[in-house]
């Protein structure tokens, strides 16, 4: 499976598309959908779904014209899927006084192994940054999506609504810190990281 990177819209929020056997997935696009249009053409790579590890507004800007310039569907938590229609519930208004604002999501994923193409993935229900925060754990790749979790040496924020500090902490605690050491963490904003370093290291949960 290979992985790549953008950095896109008003926070530089980590997108990621990856892809095998010319098909791919799309994770958190947050803005310029011009940008991955145009990597995904040049690659002639065919992306089959958009999955979203939360609603915030820096992690859905591009969902809609990427959803409809392709016709594929949208998987998120259901614990917000109203956000992407409600700009004061995803932020948008708060933090770049404009709305952001996208059509329902197409399918409401629950914790545990789903299939998408050639890809296997396991939802990991990590609230606390959000109230329907989720991480993407692809386990034959020791890979996982973080969203707004888990940072390098850091972790979301929890001072928005829904965020919670407890809640946060027993998530990468409880769950992300039980994956193998070796497990590669992509989060959604910053560098990638490795969960083994992060329970040595990270100065806001670690396993010292």
């Amino acid at each position: 499976m290979n992985i790549k990177q953008f950095s896109l819209g008003p926070l530089g929020t980590n997108c990621y598309i990856i892809y095998k056997e010319n098909k791919a997935i799309i994770i958190d696009p947050g803005g310029e959908a011009n940008k991955v249009i145009q990597w995904l053409s040049l690659e002639k790579i065919e992306p089959i779904a958009i999955l979203l590890t939360h609603a915030h507004f820096d992690h859905i800007g591009a969902v809609d014209e990427l959803r409809h310039h392709y016709h594929i569907k949208v998987y998120m938590h259901r614990e917000e899927a109203s956000w992407l229609m409600d700009p004061s519930l995803n932020r948008s208004t708060f933090f770049i006084g404009a709305e952001t604002k996208t059509d329902a999501p197409d399918y409401l994923l629950e914790t545990g192994g789903f299939s998408l193409g050639p890809f296997d993935f396991e939802v990991i229900y990590t609230p606390g940054h959000s109230p329907g925060s989720i991480s993407f754990l692809v386990k034959e790749e020791h890979i996982i999506f973080s969203g707004d979790v888990l940072f390098y040496r850091g972790i979301g924020r929890t001072d928005l609504p829904g965020g919670d500090y407890a809640i946060i902490t027993d998530s990468i605690q409880n769950k992300l810190y039980k994956l193998e050491d070796e497990t590669v963490v992509y989060p959604g904003h910053g560098p990638k990281t490795v969960i083994g370093e992060e329970k040595l290291h990270n100065p806001f949960v670690s396993e010292k």
